[in-house]
């Protein structure tokens, strides 16, 4: 059986150097899709490098035994920018640090899709928008702390499915409507919720309806 020529070699390695995010995986091209959507004047991310198997050797990112990354810690780094929706295929993601920047635009909805995710801190920045429903999804989280923004809407009611919520904090944005006290809100403090729009807490198994919100 002949040998493959030389120039099939030669017209593979130009294909490699010319496309060399092909050989990147999926969460590499999420968080390198992260970085071609944030302002970084400071250079945090200089170290995300599109072209590594893997983004387990990049700064401010922490990956587990089976190098698949489980925290994303970019908190008080001066970025602006937005989030994009590629932020979703980081399913082993737990830890998402993302406080005390100038991120702005909405919260995607497939952040809904961090199945694993323990920790959102998406606090002190220029989100807007509402909260999104798919946050429900997140079965595992304890720590979701979206205060200091500009978000509007009502608290959507499908968070009092969250069992394992156990910080809670929209305080100083611009939410109107209700505050849920089923399921973990029957224990979050009312600082969590101040400096918005919001009429009170429910009545206790009263079905309410935010119209106008």
């Amino acid at each position: 059986m002949a040998s493959p020529s030389p120039v099939l070699f030669f017209l593979l390695s130009i294909f490699l150097f010319l496309f060399p995010a092909l050989s990147t995986n999926s969460e590499g091209n999420a968080l390198h899709a992260l970085r071609s959507r944030l302002v970084d004047p400071e250079n945090v991310l200089q170290s995300w490098d599109p072209t590594l198997v893997d983004p387990c050797t990049w700064f401010h990112v922490t990956c587990n035994a089976d190098n698949h990354v489980v925290r994303l810690d970019l908190g008080n780094s001066n970025i602006s920018g937005s989030l994009g929706p590629e932020l979703g295929e980081l399913k082993h993601l737990q830890y998402l640090e993302l406080y005390r920047n100038n991120i702005g635009g909405k919260i995607p909805k497939e952040l809904g899709n961090l199945e694993n995710l323990i920790s959102m801190d998406l606090y002190d920045n220029r989100f807007e928008g509402k909260i999104p429903k798919s946050f429900s999804k997140l079965k595992y989280i304890r720590f979701l702390r979206l205060n200091d923004n500009k978000l509007t809407g009502s608290i959507p009611r499908e968070l009092t499915k969250l069992s394992n919520l156990k910080v809670f904090d929209v305080s100083n944005n611009d939410l109107c409507g209700t505050i849920p006290v089923d399921g973990p809100f029957a224990s979050f403090s009312m600082k969590s919720f101040q400096n918005n729009r919001l009429n009170g807490p429910e009545l206790k198994g009263l079905v309410t309806y935010d119209f106008g919100c």
